[in-house]
């Protein structure tokens, strides 16, 4: 049997990387370097929740919700279908999906770049429709990821769509790079770290190729 192949689809973690406006800056400082005194390296990180590939808790949207450390895994682990939804402008409707293409999925990662934006901060990214997400939810999709910051416009005050998912008790990944991924189906594996009080978490997110 060959192996299957891992696709990643996390954004590399930087000085200098885009970042959601007012949110901390990620930042790395190195605190110990292995030298005749010391036999290791070690660092310091300060970042935003929210930085690069991450996944939003229910906490980040609702009062109430679970944080990071309580977030039941299963959602993040499973088959998923990685959606081309670069036709859409400004907001991915349920007009510009092929539902079809989306039956019997679990997991759904929407692609919405070209090429991912490495270098600078795009605040006229494509949101996903509140209305998707409702009819995600009532097939019974347990998550959905999205290549840009938010499910949401940036501008928005009533976060319709993260409300959508909170309806649903559906997980949200946010920030993926998917620009070298063919539109199909796959192993989802993106997993949040278990922080105590965390509204969201910076998650490792893969792809394997389904056997």
């Amino acid at each position: 049997m060959s192996e299957r192949r891992i696709i990643d689809i996390s954004q590399v973690l930087r000085p200098g990387m885009p970042n959601w406006p007012g949110e901390p800056e990620f930042g790395y400082t190195r605190k110990a370097e292995i030298s005749d005194e010391c036999p290791v390296n070690t660092g310091e990180v300060v970042m935003s929740t929210h930085a690069g590939t991450h996944a939003d808790a229910p906490l980040h949207y609702h009062a109430e919700g679970v944080d990071s450390a309580a977030s039941e895994l299963s959602a993040y682990v499973g088959e998923c279908v990685v959606y081309d939804a670069r036709n859409a402008i400004d907001a991915v409707t349920a007009e510009d999906i092929e539902w079809d293409e989306l039956e019997g999925a679990k997991r759904v990662l929407f692609r919405t770049y070209d090429r991912f934006p490495r270098a600078e901060w795009n605040s006229r990214f494509s949101a996903i429709d509140h209305e998707v997400v409702e009819r995600l939810g009532n097939q019974g999709v347990v998550l959905i990821g999205t290549d840009t910051p938010s499910l949401d416009p940036m501008t928005s005050k009533t976060m319709d769509a993260h409300h959508a998912v909170r309806r649903h008790d559906m997980r949200i990944l946010e920030g993926l790079v998917l620009q070298d991924v063919a539109e199909g189906r796959y192993e989802l594996v993106a997993l949040p770290l278990p922080i105590e009080g965390a509204d969201a978490s910076p998650v490792r997110a893969i792809l394997r190729e389904l056997p």
